[in-house]
């Protein structure tokens, strides 16, 4: 009888990865790429850069020295907004700008005290914005991104190109991100992978799907379509603001594509994750989050993680305890399903291909991290970011 419901158990398992495997956008070969684009601009429009910063100051000399290098020929102008950092960060923007001459291209305003119902980096994009717009004239597109991206120098070129040549009122890269430490080895390029497996990014990018997703450390957003949906007020209690602008921009340009996802190589985040409670305590912030803070959707999920990434090795396992071939051969092929699935993600991170049979054993500890995020939220401790926590429903 339980070799019955496993072996059921077990088809179940196998079944779900036929379906992400060819039925779910093809999210798992992590083709949506930003490619060098040929396409000449008859006029290049205007950008501000906002950088929400607080406590910043080991990152800046890399990341703002790469803004201030953007190989653009238009108007482009970049706002800092401290927000109340304790390391130095203002005068340390100050200074890479001087070093390149560039003073006149950085402005640094100080944030204002945060109001009830905003989240802290929400509320310095927003005082930024507001201190952009009134410029005369005020800018075309607004980049948002965060103090730890270092930029390619054509990344900002590239952007325009993409928005313009497609006509997108948003255009996103999901950054390569730090992958350098055990801990960022093991978990980093599995976060990416989970992120494409929840919004395909094809899905995301065609302008017939509701799928609305972004990536907050790079997003290229034009200036009108952002007074359209309310500005930053519209998601100002959004702990996964990136994805809630996504999806505002794309709810008021239905049909028209008029939102792009995708990944790159070239521009990277340097925030590091040296540990794995540094990774733990952010995926901890949002995951619950995204389950709308629900003990359902959160039952859900867990039996899904289970089904989809534990039978198989578990299937291994009982399988030959009991020395029932069939369950060893139907465990054997689903692992080989999700490691053939994982492995353009592991490509792209550049990892030898053994770290891709280690995705069930990496989707147990974010079934764990998912576990922790409720437990945080129902102590009243979610949503703690750089020393605040933010309230939430």
């Amino acid at each position: 009888m339980f070799n019955f419901i496993w072996l059921t158990i077990a088809i179940i398992s196998l079944l779900i990865w036929i379906y992400l495997l060819f039925f779910r956008g093809q999210f798992w070969q992590a083709n949506q790429r930003l490619e060098p684009l040929n396409f000449k601009l008859e006029l290049s429009p205007s950008i501000c850069a906002v950088i929400p910063a607080r406590d910043e100051a080991d990152l800046l000399p890399i990341t703002l020295r790469s803004l201030l290098n953007q190989d653009y020929t238009g108007n482009f102008s970049i706002i800092l907004v401290d927000d109340r950092s304790t390391d130095g960060t203002a005068e340390i923007a100050r200074k890479v700008a001087e070093q390149l001459n560039q003073n006149e291209r950085l402005e640094i305003i100080t944030a204002q005290s945060l109001p009830p119902g905003w989240t802290g980096k929400l509320w310095a994009l927003e005082q930024g914005i507001i201190h952009a717009q009134k410029r005369t004239p005020s800018p075309d597109y607004f980049l948002l991104t965060d103090a730890d991206i270092e930029h390619d120098k054509n990344n900002l070129h590239q952007l325009v190109i993409k928005a313009k040549q497609e006509n997108l009122q948003l255009v996103s890269l999901m950054v390569l991100l730090r992958c350098q430490s055990f801990w960022e080895k093991l978990t980093i390029p599995a976060f990416v992978f989970f992120f494409q497996k929840l919004y395909p990014f094809t899905w995301v990018n065609d302008k017939r799907d509701r799928t609305a997703a972004a990536a907050g450390g790079c997003i290229l957003i034009e200036h009108q379509a952002l007074e359209s949906i309310g500005g930053m007020a519209a998601i100002r209690q959004a702990l996964i603001d990136d994805c809630a602008l996504a999806k505002a921009v794309k709810s008021i340009h239905p049909n028209e594509g008029s939102i792009w996802l995708g990944l790159t190589t070239s521009t990277r985040s340097l925030r590091p994750y040296p540990s794995l409670s540094s990774i733990w305590d952010t995926i901890a912030r949002t995951a619950f989050t995204q389950l709308n803070y629900s003990p359902w959707l959160l039952f859900g999920t867990l039996l899904g993680m289970i089904l989809t990434y534990l039978v198989a090795p578990l299937s291994l396992a009982i399988g030959l305890v009991t020395s029932n071939w069939l369950i060893v051969s139907l465990g054997l092929l689903t692992w080989l399903l999700v490691a053939i699935a994982y492995l353009p993600t592991i490509r792209l991170y550049r990892l030898s291909p053994l770290w891709a049979f280690c995705l069930s054993a990496i989707a147990f500890l974010y079934t764990l991290m998912t576990i922790d995020s409720a437990l945080r939220h129902w102590q009243g401790r979610g949503g703690m970011w750089k020393g605040r926590v933010y309230s939430q429903p």
